[in-house]
């Protein structure tokens, strides 16, 4: 890896997050959901995480403490472990008494001010798993997703004034009305951006497309109030694929599992959720809206262009613009920090690549800032092109006037 560059100016990160605390379900509620919802059961010493009445493992420690370091498993996910050496060995944690960043907004800008940014995206960690585990009760899938959402902008605040961390709410689309209605609340709360589970949306009858038209009224909302949706690596019920090959089923955040099922799941969860949303058209519809792809890498959007060609040429009388070109004018992608950015940049434009650290998670990097020596360096790479990556594109995203902030 090469040294990291020095830059003078601050990035901004769009794949950090918090480690919720156990009531950030509970808290807001309702109590006639307690047992349709989110309930944290005391197991001896073990804190369960219970959805629905099931035990569910998405998150095995729920209560994260003791909590992974940050960066510990960096040399695991770049495939450069040194010959002989466990790979669980890398594992370190630590008590989350000593990280008060980790779930305290006024300590997470100090660290902030340490590792040179701007703004960060903050992201959540355990709700990524919740949607999953209450898709058969559509109901309560909604009461969650608003009870988070309240503890959300009353912990870290949607957005406040001095633009340091933008929060990204939870909007479900399982109940096509109520999510419209979800997607005014946050908005008018100063929501800047809103995270969308990368899966099919569950229903009453049978699961829907992103792209069904039936959730034209949000994407409407958003394209309007320049409110970007980000799809950020979820439990969006793939397990579902390696069970037909004799897995589990379960997603299992940590431990050991079949090395087939990660092998078969890979990046197909938003390798569809993006092409739903093109061949199904709602950037025709919504020329707007705009997407990001957060910590699913980049390597599926090769795959997704092929297809997207194919398709074109076998069904020209279904398209109306180029799919490809939809895909490069409206979504942006946040790599993977092990990914091959140049080769990114030829396929989709600079423009449309963002830097994420996905700190302070143990896959993430343990400093941010190292993340500009996987950027390809001049003549590759000019100045002005990583600082489009590092922050430029991000503002962009957000709909900021990038010559007011330069």
């Amino acid at each position: 890896m090469n040294a990291p560059q020095p830059l003078d100016y601050r990035a901004i990160d769009v794949d950090n997050h918090y480690y919720e605390p156990l009531d950030a379900f509970t808290r807001h509620q309702p109590k006639e959901f307690r047992s349709r919802g989110v309930q944290m059961v005391q197991d001896g010493k073990r804190t369960l995480a219970v959805f629905g009445g099931v035990v569910n493992h998405f998150i095995p420690n729920p209560s994260f403490d003791p909590i992974i370091e940050p960066g510990c498993l960096d040399l695991l996910f770049r495939g450069e472990i040194p010959e002989g050496v466990d790979p669980a060995s890398l594992m370190k944690v630590d008590r989350l008494a000593d990280h008060p960043e980790y779930q305290n907004r006024d300590a997470r800008v100090t660290i902030l001010d340490k590792q040179n940014l701007e703004t960060v995206f903050m992201l959540p960690t355990f709700a990524c798993g919740v949607e999953e585990g209450l898709k058969h009760d559509i109901e309560a899938t909604m009461v969650a997703m608003h009870a988070f959402n309240l503890w959300l902008d009353e912990d870290w605040g949607f957005h406040r004034p001095d633009g340091r961390i933008v929060s990204a709410p939870i909007i479900s689309l399982a109940d096509p009305e109520k999510a419209v209605q979800e997607v005014e609340f946050v908005l008018s709360r100063g929501a800047k951006i809103v995270c969308v589970r990368p899966a099919p949306v569950p229903g009453l009858v049978r699961p829907r497309s992103l792209g069904d038209p039936v959730h034209d009224p949000v994407w409407a909302r958003l394209a309007e109030a320049g409110v970007p949706v980000v799809f950020h690596l979820s439990d969006s019920g793939y397990m579902a694929i390696p069970a037909l090959w004799g897995g589990s089923g379960v997603f299992k955040g940590f431990g050991k599992r079949d090395p087939l099922d990660m092998v078969i799941m890979d990046d197909r969860a938003i390798h569809d959720s993006l092409a739903s949303m093109i061949v199904h058209q709602v950037f025709t519809r919504h020329p707007k809206l705009k997407v990001a792809s957060i910590e699913n890498g980049s390597y599926f959007v090769y795959r997704l262009i092929k297809r997207l060609k194919k398709s074109a040429n076998t069904a020209p009388y279904h398209y109306k613009e180029d799919p490809v070109e939809q895909l490069r004018n409206n979504v942006w992608i946040a790599p993977y920090y092990e990914d091959d950015v140049k080769l990114l940049a030829e396929t989709i434009g600079v423009e449309r690549i963002l830097f994420g650290s996905d700190w302070p998670h143990g896959e993430g990097l343990a400093d941010p800032m190292t993340f500009t020596a996987d950027i390809p360096q001049f003549p590759e790479f000019s100045a002005e092109d990583t600082r489009k990556v590092m922050r430029d594109n991000a503002l962009d995203l957000l709909g900021v006037d990038v010559t007011v902030t330069a």
